[in-house]
């Protein structure tokens, strides 16, 4: 697997700019900018870091992770009632955990690749 190929982390780091930007457009409480601002950049780093260190899967499982947690970041931060945010969140946090959970598969194969046999 090489280096700034994979387009799923492009995706997920996108998600995660996105969602981080919007805080600007939308309509937020200081719960949901906090929610936002903080799962889009550790997104956008999730993305960053899985880019340049190919077939490490349990990246993919953070990322998938933080994908998942902006999801349900509008319940956890009772702003589901402010439709853009929520929107947002919902929308950017289960495409970046979708893109992601499908390659986690491709990167533990890598990483058995990349393994030493003894």
């Amino acid at each position: 697997m090489k280096k700034w190929m994979r387009w799923e982390d492009y995706v997920a780091g996108i998600c995660g700019l996105y969602a981080a930007l919007s805080v600007f457009w939308t309509r937020q409480s200081s719960a949901s900018m906090t929610l936002m601002l903080v799962f889009g950049i550790l997104l956008i780093v999730s993305g960053v870091l899985n880019l340049s260190m190919p077939g490490t899967p349990w990246l993919e499982y953070v990322q998938c992770a933080l994908g998942v947690l902006l999801f349900i970041s509008p319940w956890i931060g009772a702003y589901s009632d402010h439709t853009g945010a929520a929107w947002t969140s919902w929308i950017t946090g289960i495409v970046a955990a979708g893109v992601t959970a499908a390659a986690i598969k491709p990167a533990m194969d890598a990483h058995h690749r990349m393994m030493p046999s003894h």
